[in-house]
């Protein structure tokens, strides 16, 4: 647990600061702040700030570097492509030596091994470092934990950011990122596009839904300062997205546009004060999402493509200095309307200084090299754009870290790793329904915990897993798990998004119509659990991962105590309020 212990207190307190400064502004957590506010610093001097300072002073020289490149280098820089394969000669390499690219962004795609992927990445590092002026990539990848994890089978799995926001206790989300932040920075991979910002209003959200901490701006905040510091003390960048919101739709990004339709009033209350709050926790990224937003910007473009919102909102009102890179440029919310080459040149306009994944880099490179030769991006802009990306590489010594010797194993996902996702699992199962059954005995009480010996039929998507953990669970307890729900005592649905399928609520109320207790665990939204009014007892685990289950299987068999609280209100069928933001049961 030592990933938790050394920085808890510390967290704690940098969380309450942050939000306390936040607070003191008017507006829930604050109004908009004017440029220069941007806080990164701690307000007194440490032995450790001291030698920050020395540090500092021994950095490369940032304006020099830009001074000492040509316009073909400098426009690779905005360039963040998605790499081919498992080997830098799969085509990786190519793209660092023929277009310059500022960086680089991991998929599953490109992941087999950690030793493969830290190899991938000397490789890339290596091909940068051999050509002048020598400026290292940024490698990210988006480890958020739970459904987005891209290394998953190589590094920890954690359940996800609405798990973290269940426990209440920014030290869990903490911990969580430095794990994966030291994790990620010995397979080579130095941002990671984490932690997600938004503030999940929707319960029918598409694109975020259990990627959020929950639907209270207060607790977002706070969980987000928190995955910054962890992602910070291990040395890793990160990226708060989807500025300015993505909390409240029913569209999907990837494949539409959506337009929130918050007025000003409302977005300054819901969905910018975590973004408030990880500029001043000094955040090295903000992602743009592909999202309209009227009341910001009426011109129909997407925030991505936005100059009101990215250089007149983010920058000159927020006062962020930071990089700004877009959400992924193949994502049909930025596409329609535009071809790639003109989505490139708005992107840079609206005062983005990355691309993420435009969907050809020459035609992206060379639409933005001649977009400054044609005056349409000013060398004053792009020197802007180059400089903080520079600023930042320097900030997280990229410069000082030599790629990774060919052969190194690096050491991830260890035990002392996986039992801080345990903890997290743990403190995160939310118990929001239990209600009085009549034993053997012919004695009526609540269904959980399990009572000794009883049998028990496990069914549903996430029921594999479940049903494995929770023989384990039972063994010694007399209790088993069954194969026939007629045979079973108790019945234990683990569903995963049952609200879009109709199979899974029919398997339910089959379930129901045995006539034996019905225990609903949901294992991915905790949305499933107002949609059964008839269960028993109702579970939300926000993770259907092996830490999970394995938190889940401790509660049904009384082995531990739910101590979760829902970080969302989950809505009834009928649209009514099923359980509040808040709810959680004991034992």
């Amino acid at each position: 647990m030592g990933f938790r212990r050394a920085g808890a207190a510390g967290v704690a307190a940098l969380v309450a600061a942050l939000v306390m400064a936040l607070a003191g502004c008017g507006h829930g957590l604050g109004p908009l702040t004017g440029p220069g506010q941007q806080s990164h610093t701690a307000p007194t001097r440490t032995a450790a700030s001291s030698a920050a300072a020395a540090k500092r002073a021994a950095a490369p020289n940032v304006a020099a570097i830009v001074a000492s490149m040509s316009l073909p280098e400098k426009v690779g820089q905005l360039l963040v492509p998605a790499v081919p394969g498992h080997t830098g000669a799969d085509g990786g390499t190519a793209l660092v030596r023929d277009y310059h690219v500022g960086g680089v962004i991991y998929f599953a795609a490109n992941v087999r091994t950690a030793s493969q992927v830290a190899t991938l990445s000397a490789q890339l590092q290596r091909a940068a470092a051999g050509q002048r002026p020598g400026i290292p990539l940024l490698i990210g990848a988006d480890q958020e934990g739970g459904i987005v994890s891209r290394m998953a089978g190589v590094t920890t799995m954690f359940p996800g950011q609405m798990a973290a926001g269940a426990t209440r206790d920014p030290a869990e989300i903490y911990a969580q990122e430095r794990v994966t932040g030291t994790e990620l920075r010995a397979l080579g991979i130095n941002l990671d596009y984490a932690p997600v910002a938004d503030v999940n209003v929707a319960p029918a959200n598409p694109a975020i839904g259990i990627r959020s901490f929950g639907s209270q701006p207060g607790l977002v905040s706070s969980m987000t300062v928190a995955a910054v510091a962890g992602f910070h003390a291990a040395g890793e960048a990160a990226a708060a997205k989807h500025f300015p919101g993505h909390g409240d739709t029913d569209v999907d990004s990837h494949t539409g546009l959506p337009v929130i339709h918050h007025t000003l009033a409302q977005w300054r209350q819901i969905d910018a004060p975590p973004f408030q709050a990880a500029i001043r926790a000094g955040v090295d990224e903000v992602m743009i999402g592909h999202i309209e937003v009227p009341a910001l910007d009426n011109s129909g473009l997407p925030a991505s493509l936005s100059h009101t919102i990215v250089t007149g909102l983010l920058r000159d009102k927020l006062g962020y200095h930071g990089v700004v890179i877009t959400d992924s440029l193949q994502m049909g919310g930025v596409l329609a309307g535009h071809n790639d080459a003109q989505v490139a040149v708005l992107a840079i306009q609206a005062g983005c200084d990355q691309l993420l994944m435009p969907d050809s880099v020459p035609v992206a490179y060379d639409a933005l090299l001649g977009a400054v030769r044609a005056g349409r991006i000013s060398m004053t802009q792009l020197n802007a754009a180059v400089t903080r990306i520079i600023s930042l590489k320097v900030a997280r010594g990229l410069f000082a870290a030599p790629p990774a010797a060919h052969g190194v194993r690096p050491r991830v996902s260890t035990p002392a790793e996986q039992a801080v996702a345990q903890q997290l699992a743990d403190l995160s199962v939310t118990l929001v329904r239990n209600r009085a059954a009549a034993s053997r005995a012919g004695k009526a009480r609540p269904v959980l915990p399990l009572a000794a010996g009883q049998k028990v039929f496990v069914a549903g998507p996430a029921g594999p897993g479940l049903a494995a953990a929770l023989t384990t669970a039972l063994s010694g307890t007399g209790g088993q798990v069954v194969a026939d729900p007629g045979a079973a005592d108790v019945i234990v649905v683990a569903t995963l998004d049952a609200v879009g399928d109709p199979a899974q609520q029919q398997l339910v109320a089959n379930m129901e119509a045995v006539g034996k207790p019905v225990v609903v665990v949901a294992t991915g939204g905790p949305y499933d659990l107002g949609l059964f009014p008839g269960s028993a007892a109702a579970i939300a685990t926000y993770s259907d991962t092996a830490a999970s289950m394995a938190a889940t299987a401790a509660v049904l068999a009384g082995q531990r105590n739910p101590t979760g609280r829902l970080p969302v209100s989950v809505p009834a069928a009928s649209g009514a309020t099923a359980y509040p933001f808040g709810t959680g049961l004991g034992y």
